[in-house]
């Protein structure tokens, strides 16, 4: 039987044990590459459809300066943009984190993918 004793911080928040953490944190090779690709497919669907949808709608990118709307709408693409990208580039950091973006990503980026071509292919 396991007895696992835990130590309790000052306001009432229960520390987990150091063997615990370990356990835990053995990532299996599949979760680690599939979380990884479905996640990098997942963001980078949201990339384009956010570089699409921010872009100026009657004019080209150097006079979209003229109109306020169309300079908001690509200065907050740019935004998410980078903030998406950010977000690609940092990986989980622990196994539940890669083995929910791999059940996560299963349901999610055919959708993405699907919404990303219809967006693209739309006029």
């Amino acid at each position: 039987m396991l007895c696992v004793t835990t130590r309790t911080r000052a306001w009432g928040q229960r520390e987990i044990p150091p063997d615990l953490k370990l356990r835990t944190s053995v990532i299996p090779p599949h979760h680690r590459i599939g979380g990884i690709i479905l996640r990098g497919l997942f963001i980078g669907a949201l990339v384009v459809v956010t570089v699409i949808v921010s872009r100026p709608q009657n004019e080209t990118v150097w006079s979209a300066y003229e109109t306020p709307g169309d300079l908001v709408r690509m200065a907050l693409g740019l935004v998410v943009c980078l903030w998406l990208l950010r977000h690609l580039f940092k990986l989980p950091s622990d196994a539940e984190e890669y083995r929910n973006w791999l059940y996560l990503g299963l349901a999610a980026v055919p959708f993405a993918l699907i919404v990303a071509f219809a967006v693209w292919l739309t006029p």
